[in-house]
């Protein structure tokens, strides 16, 4: 497969979390193997989609990726640095670099601050602006960057529709010019004709800026708009990976069959056309 740019931003080897539980107040001790052992390299410029039904561990696997929770066991690679064995401001540094988009826009937001304020939070923790105009200056340009209105960045959530609100989430996780953005099923809240609207816009943000994308999703018929490569993921593993052509079109795992035979025919169809829409 030919990649956008041949140059490695993440590579992950063996990664795993596992969960220890009592089975009952005397049992024994079990072992919930969430995420089983993956790897995978991000190239830069490109998508990865990670596919997979609610519980099979994508999203564990990516606050293990950004230690949210620490990974059992495994390595991490961004930019060649060993991501496991940072610590303080060296591990903020590089948190700096993968910032996320999130499933619901509405609870990712924070309904007593204004749009403004909202985007601007990740310039402010990272002290990264030296007056208010810079600040202000800032977040407009990645308003623009996201078809929000200036007008709108003195309101609240609230008073946005569902798609707004994901551009708003867009527009915060982009003003820090991050190399990776980590999409959690950024989409799976939204309806069909304003997904494909913000799949365009993602796509349009990754050719400007260079972003490269995890993308996690249980639709494969979402995914195929988007994705580059393509890992499949059941309990905890990878049971199928490669190029996007290759595994939606000849799919060896009886696991990926049975996601595509989920998405139905007449969503397929519409999907092919809305997401070609501009």
């Amino acid at each position: 497969m030919e990649v956008k740019n041949s140059e490695i931003l993440l590579n992950v080897e063996n990664l795993k979390r596992y969960f220890y539980v009592k089975d009952g107040m005397f049992g024994k001790k079990e072992t919930v193997r969430s995420v089983d052992g993956i790897s995978f390299c991000l190239h830069r410029g490109e998508t990865l989609a990670i596919v997979g039904e609610s519980g099979c561990g994508k999203s564990t696997a990516m606050r293990s990726l950004l230690r949210i929770t620490e990974p059992t066991d495994g390595k991490i690679f961004l930019n060649g640095l060993d991501f496991r064995l940072l610590r303080g401001k060296a591990l903020q540094n590089e948190r700096k670099k993968i910032k996320m988009i999130f499933q619901d826009p509405y609870s990712a937001l924070n309904p007593r601050m204004t749009v403004q304020d909202i985007i601007a939070e990740p310039l402010d923790i990272a002290k990264m602006c030296k007056s208010k105009e810079e600040r202000t200056a800032r977040v407009l340009e990645a308003m623009d960057m996201v078809n929000l209105d200036r007008s709108y960045a003195d309101r609240y959530p609230h008073e946005f529709s569902g798609g707004q609100r994901q551009r708003i989430g867009i527009a915060r996780a982009i003003i820090l010019r991050p190399q990776i953005i980590i999409c959690d099923e950024p989409v799976s809240a939204l309806d069909v004709s304003v997904q494909a609207k913000i799949i365009n816009l993602l796509k349009d943000l990754q050719c400007r800026l260079g972003i490269s994308y995890i993308f996690i999703s249980h639709d494969l018929g979402v995914v195929k708009h988007i994705a580059d490569r393509i890992a499949v993921m059941h309990d905890g593993k990878f049971v199928e990976s490669g190029d996007a052509e290759s595994v939606l079109e000849n799919p060896q795992n009886e696991y990926t069959k049975l996601l595509l035979q989920s998405v139905p025919k007449i969503r397929r169809e519409k999907k092919e056309v809305l997401y070609e829409t501009r």
